[in-house]
């Protein structure tokens, strides 16, 4: 079995406090589920009192919980550190007053809105979204890596 890198990058891209992401070891696929999912697996409510579009998603959410060895979580959010690979990307940035700027808009609340408007206007998001790009594929190589999981 092998994990396409691609895929487990782009869960990275989408990592979020409301949901988590798992690797199926024995096929290599990855399962999205939310927090709802995951809780509603906890309680022992007959998967009938579930609606229809519900129902796979708390029953794969059940197969997660309880059989954890065939099973791993992704980084999250809070293992990607977007805040960082933004504040490493205004370092990297080789025109300085750009970069320098940039440093500058992403202190204190409202960092992130503020970053995203002006990489659009000073176009430089194209290289944001490939420094970004890069920085996930590190941190998807290096936890594939430290779990033994082909890729």
């Amino acid at each position: 079995m092998r994990v396409k890198l691609n895929e487990v990058v782009e869960a990275l891209e989408g990592a979020m406090e409301e949901h988590a992401h798992y690797l199926d070891k024995r096929t290599g696929e990855i399962i999205l589920l939310t927090s709802e999912d995951l809780q509603a697996a906890e309680e022992d409510d007959l998967i009938s009192e579930y609606p229809d579009w519900q129902r796979e998603s708390i029953l794969k959410a059940r197969e997660v919980l309880h059989d954890s060895k065939h099973f791993i979580e992704l980084p999250d959010q809070f293992d990607v550190h977007e805040y960082k690979i933004m504040e490493d990307f205004c370092l990297a940035f080789e025109e300085r007053d750009v970069g320098d700027e940039l440093r500058r808009l992403i202190k204190g609340g409202g960092a992130f809105r503020r970053f995203k408007n002006a990489i659009h206007e000073m176009g430089v998001d194209q290289a944001w979204y490939e420094f970004k790009r890069s920085a996930l594929e590190k941190i998807a190589t290096e936890w594939l890596e430290e779990n033994d999981i082909p890729y």
